[in-house]
């Protein structure tokens, strides 16, 4: 092997170290450092308006950070106290007709075994058992068995549900914890934003600092552009459904269709989460013509999305469906739940590295050595 050769399989080692090093280094830290990554990311998010009062309103750097994070901070406990609030009301209507709901799937059973041909049916079992005593013993275990996996099944439905909540509410000191290191992170990051950039600037080479500056812009385009995505298809999957359920006579369309909506963020479940265990209840209790009617517009928001999800990512985030399914597929497989968020950021970042000529640098270095060109 030549001396050229040797040398690339050397920086070809030293790159693919480096990357895994990175990597395991950014899995070590990130589940120490998360609030401060929050902080930046709301200190990021917010940094528009708060340049806006502090420019324009000659309102202090820091008193500009505090009144936008008051605005947020009021936001979303309004958000979320009208969501809790909205939530406790429809669990207590609920629980106010789950006796009716009771009531018409007994009737329902009990109009169903007394149909002639059940009736007949059962006869026969009867005295199928009356005549094959053999039998017995067999069937009666069987009952048994299937008696004490149903109620094993409803025991430990019952126990997840209450060791959820159980979760939630010991959670809750944690997550008020994240939440005030994060909103103080942020208020400090924001304080002093333009003096932390330019001492991350000064330290970056100018080569380097060209090529992150190319990968910032194509990050927060994409990015914002997926963000804007989603709530264009969550939008208009509400307008749909609102529409639908006003069409169809539902009660608290607007309410429902906006729940449904917000649902449609879930990755592969989305409308369907709702919409399909809602269309087997009515079919289960009789009500086809609601069932039908629900089944109707289940179809036409799942056409509608498929028409129109493609032209919006790619008008939005400039990524390909069927690659960002892929990443979202592979995200699942390797990391789980949140792999379906991973999966999508690592095609976006892969992306703006490659527009950023990233990719070709670290080739040519490989081959040839050398520094970053600009």
């Amino acid at each position: 092997m030549d001396r050229q050769t040797s040398g690339q399989w050397l920086r070809l080692a030293a790159t693919v170290a480096a990357s895994i090093g990175l990597l395991i280094a950014i899995g070590w830290a990130l589940p120490l450092v998360y609030p401060f990554v929050l902080g930046w990311l709301l200190a990021y998010a917010l940094n528009p308006l708060v340049n806006f009062l502090h420019q324009s309103a000659r309102l202090p750097r820091w008193l500009a950070v505090t009144l936008t994070l008051m605005l947020f901070t009021l936001s979303m406990l309004t958000v979320v106290s009208a969501f809790v609030m909205r939530l406790v009301n429809e669990i207590m209507n609920l629980s106010g007709s789950l006796q009716r709901i009771i009531g018409g799937v007994e009737r329902t059973i009990n109009g169903f075994i007394a149909r002639p041909d059940i009736q007949s049916l059962i006869e026969r079992l009867n005295a199928f058992y009356r005549d094959n005593p053999n039998y017995q013993e067999t069937i009666n275990g069987r009952i048994a068995d299937t008696t004490r996996a149903i109620a094993a099944a409803g025991s430990n439905l019952i126990a997840a549900v209450l060791n959820g909540i159980v979760t939630v509410l010991t959670s809750l000191p944690q997550v008020a914890t994240i939440t005030v290191v994060a909103l103080l992170a942020s208020f400090f990051i924001s304080k002093d934003w333009n003096r932390y950039l330019n001492w991350a600037v000064s330290w970056c080479p100018k080569p380097l600092r060209q090529r992150v500056g190319a990968v910032s812009r194509d990050l927060r385009h994409a990015l914002m552009g997926y963000i804007r995505a989603q709530l264009i298809m969550i939008s208009i999957t509400a307008i749909v459904v609102v529409i639908g359920l006003w069409i169809i006579g539902i009660p608290d369309a607007v309410s429902i269709g906006l729940l449904i909506g917000f649902i449609d963020l879930l990755p592969y479940l989305g409308v369907g989460a709702v919409m399909v265990p809602w269309i087997a209840y009515q079919y289960i209790v009789g009500d086809w013509r609601l069932g039908t009617a629900l089944s109707i517009l289940y179809g036409i928001v799942l056409i509608a999305r498929q028409i129109i999800e493609p032209k919006v990512l790619a008008t939005s985030v400039g990524l390909d469906p069927l690659p960002t399914l892929i990443a979202m597929f592979v995200g699942l497989k390797l990391f789980g739940f949140l792999g379906l968020i991973i999966g999508p950021v690592a095609i976006v970042v892969m992306t703006a590295c490659y527009r950023a000529n990233v990719f070709r640098d670290i080739g040519r270095f490989i081959l040839h050595g050398g520094r970053l060109t600009k």
